[in-house]
């Protein structure tokens, strides 16, 4: 058996931040392997690619994502004591809270809300010489998460929050100002959610139970209720996941404007066609470039060993564009997910592995009937023009975004036939 290859940088931190989402593939692709070492900030690492490196880095019990990121990205994106960090019969306890609150009902009563939410932007809309849509995604679904959490919000807070919670997603790829900022708005979020989980557990609701008195009231193993700073950590990470969506409802419309053809038919209600649009989006444009964990057991790979506390990137980007798994990956085509055998390792925007006993997202369904509804939103009940503007992509930028956030004019509502 070769020995697994190394990269020729000492070590890459440099390089992993000026190529960003295709570092790994590309590093890959140079070495002609599905992973090779290397190390970033020093540390030694694995990086791998690939759907049998998904389906190896997946096995249950296998990784544990504590202390597989740096902390200024794991206190945005996760923070300390949160499911993500939790393995074994913890995390399995946990888990089954948040996929309780993605059954269909809840799905659907979300939906019903963003919808109304955007109505409701989109009244103002019409009165704007512009509009940016990330900015204003950003804000409806804090709005819409809120409501349907059991917060209630006027416009200033709904800013704020959104503001907050979409400050923690940019500043989680990044080190500097960027990280800096988000990392100083986050514990003015922390603080906010922790008096919601303090008034939750004072002043109980009455059934039906909101998913702020769920977590509030949540029982870990052995019957013990979480602290309420965890309490308020798993309520931001429901919130803040959300109002993240607002990335993919900005590539969508992106989408839309390069695909034309698109819009036309989803304007017609082609049926299906709106869950395949969305899944390519979230195959196509890059959301995280990678997820970490670190070994809690001694295991064989493609017959090299790797050792309890070994640290691995799984390249999720670059596995949702592999020439392997896709047939011409770089073009963007709904309908290939006709097709798609539905593996858990093969199309992972948002991380891989089962729902029922792995840390794969359980806000996966929800992003799906949110892009699906914004979907709606912008081919059946508006009209706008995208003027001319910066609409790249950096692929160094992490986490990516249209460069200028994807700006709109002259929006007019439509009324529903």
């Amino acid at each position: 058996m070769s020995r697994i290859p190394r990269d020729t940088q000492f070590d890459s931190s440099a390089g992993f931040l000026r190529n960003g989402y295709n570092f790994i593939a590309n590093r890959c692709q140079d070495l002609g392997s599905d992973i090779f070492q290397t190390r970033i900030m020093l540390r030694p690492v694995y990086c791998i690619t690939g759907e049998d490196a998904a389906r190896m880095f997946y096995v249950p019990g296998r990784f544990t994502r504590n202390h597989a990121m740096p902390p200024t990205t794991l206190s945005l994106l996760q923070d300390k004591g949160s499911s993500l960090t939790l393995t074994g019969e913890a995390h399995a306890r946990r888990k089954e809270m948040f996929m309780a609150l993605m059954g269909p009902a809840r799905l659907e009563q979300l939906v019903a809300i963003f919808e109304e939410e955007w109505q409701a932007r989109l009244a103002r809309w019409q009165s704007m010489p512009a509009v940016v849509l990330q900015t204003e995604a950003e804000y409806i679904l804090c709005r819409s998460a809120c409501r349907w959490v059991g917060i209630t919000l006027d416009e200033g807070q709904a800013t704020q929050r959104a503001t907050e919670l979409a400050a923690m997603v940019e500043g989680a790829g990044s080190i500097g100002p960027r990280n800096w900022k988000a990392q100083l708005l986050r514990q003015r979020t922390e603080h906010w959610a922790q008096e919601l989980i303090h008034q939750a557990r004072n002043h109980p609701r009455a059934d039906p139970a909101t998913p702020l008195d769920i977590i509030a009231h949540h029982t870990a193993l052995h019957g013990h209720g979480m602290d309420h700073r965890t309490a308020a950590v798993e309520l931001l990470n429901l919130l803040r996941p959300t109002v993240a969506i607002a990335r993919y409802i900005t590539y969508s419309a992106l989408a839309l404007h390069h695909h034309p053809e698109y819009r036309d038919r989803l304007q017609q209600g082609e049926e299906g066609l709106a869950e395949l649009f969305a899944n390519e989006v979230r195959r196509f444009y890059p959301f995280f470039p990678a997820v970490g964990g670190i070994a809690l057991e001694n295991f064989e790979w493609r017959g090299h060993s790797f050792h309890k506390g070994d640290w691995m990137l799984l390249d999720l980007h670059g596995t949702n564009h592999d020439p392997r798994i896709w047939q011409q990956p770089e073009r963007f085509y709904p309908e290939r997910f006709k097709d798609w055998d539905h593996s858990p390792y093969n199309f992972i925007p948002q991380g891989g592995g089962e729902y029922s006993h792995g840390h794969r997202c359980a806000g996966e369904w929800l992003t799906i009937e949110v892009i699906k509804a914004a979907l709606r939103m912008l081919t059946t009940r508006m009209t706008y023009q995208i003027p001319h503007q910066d609409l790249s992509i950096r692929l160094s930028r992490m986490p990516a975004m249209v460069q200028s956030r994807l700006i709109l004019t002259e929006v007019r509502g439509v009324s529903p036939e």
